[in-house]
């Protein structure tokens, strides 16, 4: 494995870690922090990463992309969840991009990665459904096609952000076909279009970042299908590399080097948690797996960097890297104590407890889901199981 950073990416690391200081306030980290002012902040976030031309590190250099290479995404990536600044919205930069520049007609990529790539429309995903989550190939919305435009009806769920969404991305089912995944297709949907309805469903920590997306007799223009008819399956296996790929080893690392901190000024009968030998061999555990995910990651990377493109191995990385992030926050829910479940301003004017409370409170029960979206690690397990171990 040669992951050795050449001089240069020494040099663009100082970049980032210079741009991140300046560009990512304590204020922009605030609004970013709260479901009011999320979206607004959020694209100020994205603009400024925009007009440094770091958006789309992903993207060809032709459609607006950084032109880094993978060792200077990696770079990137470490020093961004170094100082805590968010990733980009994933729907449009990450997923659907890579769609529309792989599978998309020429007007499709004139039309849509323009307005992705400066943040001036968002996406969602419409793929689960109810009785279709880890199992996609049983999605039942449909849309028939009636002259120029199809007409979809259906019921998508656990689509996050599509309240702050323009468009929505969907497969659909356009055939019945003896093999499920053949009559799959995917489509592009303007979210305001007549006969979508939106409703919340606000998750275990209070937040209301996930939906429902109803569709009744919703016409779509014909030219918004991506690629051919029935291929969707083979386009949204392409997609799904992007969302798997959660390993988040920058940003655990970040989360380990914090709770450190916390357990060292926390005393918990008359001496610091850190030193409590229970919580200390919980969090050497934790640590230990991180390290060995961290090498993981970096001979993924080494394969990248030889142009070979990624395998199974994005089933494993999803699997530990999930799992360690609910490690870390139980851990952070343990150095919180009772003071984790009071909800600021429930019960006085005044925060009362740790001022990291409630946070690790609203982490750690949306932290749940992190092992079933996105695949479940249970599905992930049975791609490793066929595709390494031969089962």
């Amino acid at each position: 494995m040669h992951t050795k950073f050449s001089s240069e990416d020494i040099q663009f690391r100082d970049e980032v870690r210079a741009f991140m200081r300046d560009a990512y306030t304590p204020d922009l980290a605030r609004r970013i922090a709260s479901d009011k002012t999320f979206k607004d902040a959020q694209v100020e976030w994205e603009k400024k990463l925009y007009e440094k031309g770091w958006i789309a590190p992903h993207w060809p250099k032709e459609y607006g992309g950084a032109g880094w290479s993978i060792a200077q995404k990696f770079i990137y990536e470490s020093e961004r969840s170094a100082v805590g600044a968010p990733d980009v919205m994933p729907f449009g930069l990450k997923m659907l991009s890579s769609v529309i520049l792989k599978f998309g007609s020429e007007a499709q990529k004139q039309r849509f990665l323009p307005k992705i790539l400066s943040s001036d429309e968002w996406w969602c995903q419409g793929y689960s459904e109810p009785g279709a989550g880890s199992d996609l190939a049983a999605l039942k919305t449909s849309a028939a096609l009636d002259g120029d435009e199809y007409v979809v009806n259906g019921h998508k769920i656990w689509t996050s952000y599509a309240h702050n969404a323009d468009w929505i991305f969907c497969l659909v089912r356009t055939s019945k076909e003896e093999k499920r995944q053949q009559g799959i297709s995917f489509l592009l949907i303007d979210i305001n279009t007549p006969g979508i309805t939106i409703r919340p469903i606000v998750s275990i920590d209070g937040r209301h970042t996930l939906n429902e997306v109803f569709f009744d007799d919703v016409r779509v223009p014909k030219e918004n299908m991506v690629g051919e008819p029935g291929k969707g399956w083979t386009y949204a296996k392409a997609l799904l590399t992007h969302e798997r790929s959660m390993a988040g080893v920058a940003d655990s690392k970040r989360d380990l080097e914090q709770i450190r901190q916390w357990a060292s000024e926390e005393v918990n009968g008359g001496q610091a948690l850190l030193d409590d030998p229970t919580f200390s061999k919980r969090l050497t555990d934790v640590e230990i797996d991180l390290m060995a995910l961290e090498f993981t990651e970096l001979r993924s990377v080494a394969k990248a960097m030889k142009g070979e493109g990624p395998g199974t191995e994005s089933s494993v990385l999803k699997i530990k890297g999930t799992e360690i992030q609910q490690a870390v926050q139980e851990l952070r829910m343990d150095i919180a104590g009772y003071y984790g479940a009071v909800v600021q301003g429930e019960l006085s004017s005044h925060e009362v407890g740790h001022d990291f409370g409630s946070s690790a409170r609203e982490k750690y029960m949306y932290g749940r889901a992190a092992s079933l979206y996105g695949g479940s690690n249970e599905i992930q397990r049975n791609i490793i199981a066929k595709f390494v171990l031969g089962l």
